[in-house]
């Protein structure tokens, strides 16, 4: 089962659980700053994991572009039979967007680095 490890830290690493398949991240730029991603996991997934999938994938498209930060505006997710589908959507910037639900590009692409999540 997936958890979150108490680190100490403000910034807590989550752990993905043994057996959870990523299957695969398709990136899509809206507009400007404006990316999707949709992301897709096995049947042994949860919608936690879909969220952490797509934040991974965010967060190194952001470096990958040269910005340093990303702000969530939404996630949708699906369970199929067959898995988990995911439909998240991110603005990148080179500074710390406005808004609550931001992210430090490479903090999170290390946490993911660490706990096995793929990226883009």
């Amino acid at each position: 089962m997936a958890q979150e490890a108490d680190t100490g830290d403000e910034v807590s690493r989550f752990l993905p659980p043994e057996g959870v398949e990523y299957r695969g991240i398709e990136t899509r730029l809206l507009d400007g700053d404006l990316v999707q991603f949709l992301v897709e996991l096995g049947p042994s997934a949860n919608h936690v994991h879909v969220e952490r999938y797509a934040e991974c994938a965010a967060a190194q498209y952001a470096l990958i572009r040269g910005y340093g930060f990303a702000r969530h505006v939404r996630t949708t997710v699906d369970q199929k039979e067959t898995g988990w589908q995911g439909d998240a959507v991110y603005t990148i910037s080179p500074s710390l967007p406005r808004g609550l639900k931001t992210i430090d590009a490479e903090v999170v692409a290390g946490n993911c680095a660490e706990n096995g999540i793929p990226m883009v």
